[in-house]
């Protein structure tokens, strides 16, 4: 059985997610083995639909609530091809001997897709039989940090909004409460270095 393993990366927009995958792959293979990022979207099909939609580039409807269960369920189908695709999936690049490191996993649509608890239910379901990561890693910061770093971006995502990203995190600390699996909750306002010596730490 691989030793290899899936390490989930969360966090609000601009939280250092994609920073701290890029370290953590540069050190896994400074160690002598084989580490990937692969991150929710994804590069396929549905994932690159996914990412059209978050720019603006693609409508479905104005109503906030059908947009978020529309969203929920076509993350849940990039994450099924995700996990499982035969050609570039997590579990076969772990059968090839990679740590795969993803940003955003199922915890980001229960972040992002939810209003209210019927909702939380609904994708929560939706999700349900995606497994657990090795080990989620959450970058905690307040929503105002998020707000001035997204200042510096070119392009701002449907979702980036003050209010949003409020809601989003009230979401997330719900969500890691109840969390029973392998977790990480680390200050994202701390010095990028000093994170990832914590997550080296905990793997």
């Amino acid at each position: 059985m691989s030793t290899k393993k899936f390490i989930v990366i969360e966090g609000i927009d601009a939280s250092g997610k994609s920073t701290q995958a890029e370290l953590l792959k540069n050190h896994l293979t400074n160690l002598g083995g084989k580490a990937i990022i692969s991150s929710e979207p994804s590069s396929g099909i549905i994932g690159n639909l996914i990412r059209q939609t978050l720019k603006k580039r693609i409508f479905f409807t104005a109503d906030q609530n059908l947009f978020d269960e529309q969203m929920a369920y076509l993350f849940a189908a990039d994450r099924h091809d995700h996990l499982y695709n035969d050609i570039d999936g997590v579990y076969k690049l772990i059968k090839d001997d990679f740590d795969v490191i993803s940003t955003r996993y199922y915890f980001s649509s229960l972040a992002y897709n939810c209003q209210n608890p019927e909702q939380f239910d609904f994708i929560a379901k939706l999700n349900h039989k995606f497994p657990a990561p090795d080990l989620a890693i959450y970058l905690d910061i307040p929503v105002e940090v998020s707000v001035e770093r997204l200042k510096e971006r070119s392009l701002r995502e449907i979702y980036e909004t003050k209010e949003k990203l409020t809601q989003v995190r009230a979401n997330y600390q719900r969500i890691f409460a109840d969390y029973a699996s392998k977790l990480l909750i680390i200050d994202g306002t701390k010095n990028p270095q000093l994170i990832q010596q914590k997550i080296i730490a905990a793997l």
